[in-house]
Parts: C-alpha cells; sequence; structure tokens
C-alpha cells in the first residue's frame, strides 16, 4: 500500500482561487467541511479557507520522525453501524469514508486502584456494572434508559438551530414544555436524582474529558449525548484521521469547489449590513453570496466581525455573559514506539485515570494551585485503533496521553512562535511529557524500552495551530445556560454571515457535524432546508446505487 499523505487540501495563493463563490467557508474543521459538502451535492460552488498548512481542524493529523498522530479524534461513535451519523458521514463524502471498530471494552475508567470497563452494547454495559455495583443495577438501567431517551429528543432541543432566528426565538419559548426537565440540569443534579451513591457517580462519569467540564459544571444534555454516543461501542477512521477530510475534498471538488489551506481570513467583508465576502490576510478578496464562520463563536465575533457592528449588534456584552466561557486547555504528548501493536500488547481500549472519583475537587484544587496532581489523564493508542496503520508504518506504535492545562501558566510566552520561546519553555513541557509517561508505563510498563520519539503540545500550541486565543480545545463550555444563549445561533446579525460548528451545537466530531447540518438548513430556509434532509434519506452506497443503475438498464 502506497503511504497517504497526511496532509490535505490545496496551499493558498493569490490568483489560485476564483474571485466569487457560491459560498465560502472559514476553517476547515468537520462543521465546515459539512456545509462545504452539503452545498456542493446542491451543485453550489464553495470555497473553504483554512489558515493552516492542512485541513480538517481537530480531524487533522500529522506526521513527523516516521510517526503519525491524531489531534482529535480519539474515537467515535455510532458510525460501525447504521445510525443517522453514519448516513451524514458517507452522504458528505459518497461512501468513501470507513470505519474500523474498537474492541469491546471502548473505555476503562480508573480511579485511583480500582477499574470500571465501559462495554459495547446497552446489556452488556449494564451487565459489566453491575457487577461492581449489584444493588444498583435498577439504577444504572434507569440512566442508560435517561440518556437514550435524551439523545432521542435532542433533535427538538436543537430545532431551532435549523429555523430563521426570530422564528428559533419564538420556538425556544416553548421549548421547554416539549421536552423534559434533565435538559436543563446540571450532570450532577440529574444523576444524584437516580442515585445515592457517589462512586457510581464517578463512574459513569468517567468520560467528562471527552467535553472538559465535571459533572458540577457540566449541562446532562453534553454528558447523555456522549455516553449515549459510545454506547454500541467506539470506532476509528480507516487510514487515519487525515482520511475525513482526505475523504470528504472531492465531494466538495466535483461542483467546481477547493479547500484551500495557508489561507488566512482577515475579515469578512461587509456593505451596510450585508456579507458579500472575505478579506485575506495578505489583502485579497473573495467574494461569495453567503459566508459561514467555523472558528467559533469568540474568533467570528472578536477576529471575522467587523468592529464597527459588534458594539451595534451587542456582541461585545455576550463576550462578557457567565454562560458563555472558554473551554479547557490541554497537553498532549505523541509518542512513537518500536515494534507493532500486537508485539507491544497493545489494544484499543482508552484509559480514563483519574486520582479518586471526586472529579470536581481534583480539577479545583488542581487549578487553584493546591496540588500537582493532574485530575485526569486520558491514554489513546491510535496506531491500534486503524486497521491500515501496519502497511503505512510497519513494525512501529504510537499512544497519545492527553492531560488538562492552565493556559495562566503560559502568559509569559503569549505571542511567541513555534520552536522560538526558549529554553525555560522546552523545560517546562518536557518535565510534563516525562511525568505524563511514567503514568503511561506503570500502566503498560512493556512500552519504556520501546519508547523512540516523544512530544507534548502545550495551550500555546493549539494558539498558534488553531487560533485559540485561551488554547481552548472544545469551543465553548457546556455549561446549562450556555444551551438559552441566542448569540449562538447560527443566523448572525449580518445579513449572508452565518456560524457553523461545534459552537451552535455541542463539543465533539459529533457535535460540529451537526452544526454543519443544521446551519446550512438554517441558511437555505424553511423551505429549501429539507432538501439536506433529502439528501441523507436518498443516500446509498455506492455498490448499491450501481447494481440499482444496472437493473434499470436491463430492465429497458
Amino acid at each position: 500500500m502506497a503511504k497517504v499523505k497526511v496532509r490535505t487540501g490545496k496551499r493558498y495563493r493569490s490568483g489560485r482561487a476564483d474571485k466569487h463563490y457560491d459560498a465560502i467557508v472559514v476553517g476547515s474543521g468537520i462543521g465546515g467541511l459539512a456545509n462545504a459538502a452539503l452545498l456542493s451535492l446542491m451543485g453550489k460552488k464553495v470555497c473553504v479557507l483554512e489558515q493552516h498548512y492542512t485541513a480538517g481542524g481537530f480531524t487533522h493529523a500529522y506526521d513527523r520522525e516516521g510517526y503519525e498522530w491524531d489531534v482529535g479524534v480519539h474515537y467515535i461513535g455510532e458510525v460501525h453501524k447504521p445510525s443517522s451519523m453514519k448516513r451524514i458521514f458517507d452522504t458528505i463524502s459518497e461512501g468513501r469514508l470507513k470505519w474500523a471498530a474498537m474492541d469491546p471494552v471502548y473505555d476503562k475508567i480508573i480511579l485511583g486502584d480500582k477499574e470500571y470497563d465501559f462495554v459495547a452494547g446497552r446489556e452488556n454495559f449494564i451487565d459489566e456494572l453491575s457487577k461492581h455495583f449489584p444493588e444498583e443495577r435498577a439504577n444504572i438501567e434507569r440512566y442508560v434508559n435517561l440518556t437514550r431517551k435524551i439523545s432521542s429528543l435532542t433533535p427538538k432541543f436543537f430545532a431551532a438551530q435549523a429555523m430563521p432566528k426570530w422564528l428559533g426565538r419564538l420556538y425556544n419559548v416553548i421549548r421547554p414544555l416539549l421536552i423534559p426537565k434533565e435538559f436543563f440540569q446540571t450532570t450532577r443534579e440529574v444523576l444524584e436524582g437516580i442515585t445515592s451513591n457517589q462512586e457510581l457517580i464517578s463512574v459513569l462519569t468517567g468520560q467528562w474529558g471527552d467535553y472538559g467540564q465535571t459533572p458540577r459544571d457540566a449541562a446532562f444534555l453534553m454528558h447523555a449525548l456522549i455516553a449515549k454516543h459510545y454506547l454500541a461501542g467506539g470506532a476509528y477512521p480507516v487510514g487515519g484521521a487525515s482520511s475525513i477530510a482526505r475523504e470528504i475534498i472531492p465531494t466538495i471538488q466535483k461542483s467546481g469547489g477547493e479547500v484551500y489551506t495557508y489561507a488566512e481570513v482577515d475579515k469578512v467583508l461587509v456593505k451596510g449590513e450585508t456579507c458579500y465576502g472575505v478579506k485575506m490576510a495578505n489583502g485579497d478578496e473573495i467574494y461569495a453570496d453567503v459566508v459561514f464562520s467555523n472558528v467559533g463563536f469568540m474568533n467570528t465575533v472578536k477576529r471575522l466581525y467587523p468592529e464597527h457592528l459588534r458594539a451595534k449588534h451587542g456582541l461585545d456584552k455576550w463576550l462578557k455573559q457567565d454562560a458563555i466561557q472558554y473551554s479547557s486547555a490541554s497537553y498532549c504528548v505523541y509518542a512513537g514506539f518500536k515494534g507493532t501493536a500486537q508485539e507491544l500488547g497493545l489494544d484499543t481500549t482508552n484509559l480514563w485515570i483519574y486520582p479518586n472519583g471526586d472529579h470536581e475537587k481534583n480539577v479545583d484544587d488542581f487549578r487553584a494551585g493546591k496540588t500537582d496532581q493532574l485530575p485526569l489523564i486520558y491514554v489513546s493508542f491510535p496506531s491500534s485503533k486503524d486497521p491500515e496503520w501496519d502497511e503505512r508504518y510497519p513494525n512501529k506504535s504510537t499512544v497519545e496521553i492527553v492531560t488538562v492545562a492552565e493556559m495562566n501558566e503560559y502568559e509569559q510566552w503569549n505571542g511567541t512562535t513555534w520552536q522560538q520561546r526558549g529554553e525555560d519553555y522546552e523545560e517546562k513541557k518536557d518535565a510534563v511529557a516525562k511525568y505524563l509517561l511514567e503514568r503511561l508505563f506503570e500502566r503498560k510498563p512493556q512500552l519504556r524500552d520501546a519508547l523512540d520519539y516523544y512530544e507534548i503540545s502545550t495551550p500555546l500550541s493549539t494558539q498558534f495551530y488553531q487560533l485559540n486565543e485561551r488554547g481552548e480545545i472544545y469551543g465553548l463550555d457546556h455549561y446549562v445556560d450556555r444551551f438559552k444563549q441566542s448569540c449562538l445561533h447560527p443566523q448572525t446579525p449580518i445579513k449572508n454571515f452565518y456560524m457553523t460548528g461545534a459552537d451552535v451545537m455541542t463539543a465533539g466530531v459529533g457535535g460540529g457535524l451537526m452544526g454543519g447540518v443544521m446551519s446550512t438548513m438554517c441558511m437555505l430556509g424553511l423551505k429549501k432546508g429539507k432538501t439536506v434532509m433529502n439528501l441523507f434519506k436518498n443516500y446509498q452506497e455506492p455498490e448499491l446505487a450501481k447494481a440499482e443503475g444496472l437493473n434499470k438498464e436491463n430492465a429497458a
């Protein structure tokens, strides 16, 4: 098998792009790619502009020193079996994107010296946890049923995002009458209404790192979506994380569009209060009938929005809302090892390592500087998850170790660039990397002598590569009140300028993807928006579509 290029997209240069497009998408994360692909399937010519050297946002991958790592696609649920999410991915990639199921134990929750397995399948999940909490079986069943119920009602909760903003406001007035009260409660509030067993609650919330907030603060909606998302197990893109952008881009190109990298946008172009294109950082202007911002709410307002309209449209006050806060920053160790996953005894199960079950206290003490003990360590084995890995990287394996970080610790280097931050910075981050590697070796001692290469990203890395001001990795935090903010609707006060991606829905690949779907529907309007749903409804596997075509020819 020929080695596939990890970088995706076409390098932007003046004169390469057309002067006018039907739509421009700023940012090539999964939400923006979904916008572009859906519009392209409707015959629209779409230009995606990505400031990074590769497309994909947090779904991209990178290679160094003979290894490859993903930066955000650690695992995805509901795509290795028939589901609405798989159908969306199939539609926008036209069936090119394939998924490999992980092992049945997709997550292992480790609280101190105790371990708990999350096993794929409703009954398996309940049975396994009931071994540890036999007296809680009925409550575990209640919990699972509730997460499924919340997930099934999510379209009602987010319906306003697909409507014109004025209609969405009216809908949200009656929304509380249409859905259960748990949508407007925190995770801890809901779980303590199900069980008084705090250890069980700590286990059930052991995936809080998937959205970056402890159960005290996170909306139960966010928790339930994640829990249900993985209940049938996890999966990984065949060919690695870069396959996501690589297999969607041809859909965009088919109708004359393109995905450009090294293409930083300075501002949207506005005449009166109508958007008509974008101005690039190098001064180029590209015009379009509509522009989507896939760079998050904060960057949309602070970077792209014309300053003279920010105050007029009341956006500055939204930046100060308690419900609108940057999400957590992180460290991530990217490590390469000599030997195959089989030789090194690596499976696909993710590890969630906690010092104990008091998630809130652990985080609070860490952020207050009361302890050096990390409140969470997440370990992923991406090379084990990709069935094509050994063909591309024989006799090699990779591991990623993620933990929380504080941007405040890196303020002295704010504004500096990669590899230009000095010895103190390098020593600081290397100390964290070595600490995290030691935690890995405690769990996987066979890896110590196989270590070949490692590096670590910090909040400054995320700031530099993703232009996220505070090094945040989940967009906005998921407080209950975040989901009541009208400013997070796709339709901005500027005509023909829309937001898309995770901040108009939720964090995660699935949340970003649905943000792209909903914002596309919103832009098209109530009548034409149904066209998006018809794309999913009418999608057929390429082989099936080909067979049906042959049958029609034979019948003729």
